[in-house]
């Protein structure tokens, strides 16, 4: 009987271990370039802050976040990325995340993380560009 509670403590505890195991992920895989705030380096790497759901937004955006080489040349295997990347989303970019958000799984990033990106920077320009057309326009000013 002790067991069987020792094990219903432990399965409780599971999805936060997954949490815990996201954010070591971060500090050993991605902290190095994008820093221990997500902020980047501007010409090196990219900020994830409050821009990696906007890719959730766009056709090839949550594809194109799986294929960046720091994504798709980790050694992490595909649930770990997985978990990662909905790790990420969740704590860069929060309020960006579209309503009905789907996380990542093992199954779709075992699909597309060995799918070649071949210009990094053109593909994520075009994705951009596809951002901030399907943006609301900002509010008018008030008149004066």
């Amino acid at each position: 009987m002790r067991a069987a509670a020792v094990l219903a403590a432990a399965l409780l505890l599971l999805p936060l271990r997954a949490a815990a195991d996201s954010s070591e992920d971060y500090v050993l895989h991605c902290r190095g370039c994008h820093g221990p705030d997500g902020a980047g380096a501007p010409g090196a790497a990219p900020s994830f802050r409050g821009q990696l759901g906007k890719f959730l937004l766009v056709p090839g955006g949550r594809e194109y976040l799986i294929r960046v080489p720091g994504t798709a040349q980790s050694e992490l295997d595909d649930a770990r990325t997985a978990a990662l990347l909905n790790w990420l989303v969740r704590e860069f970019s929060r309020d960006e995340i579209p309503a009905g958000f789907v996380p990542y799984d093992s199954a779709e990033v075992a699909r597309n993380r060995h799918a070649p990106l071949v210009d990094v920077w053109a593909t994520r320009h075009e994705l951009l560009v596809a951002i901030d057309a399907a943006a609301p326009p900002a509010p008018a000013a008030p008149a004066r």
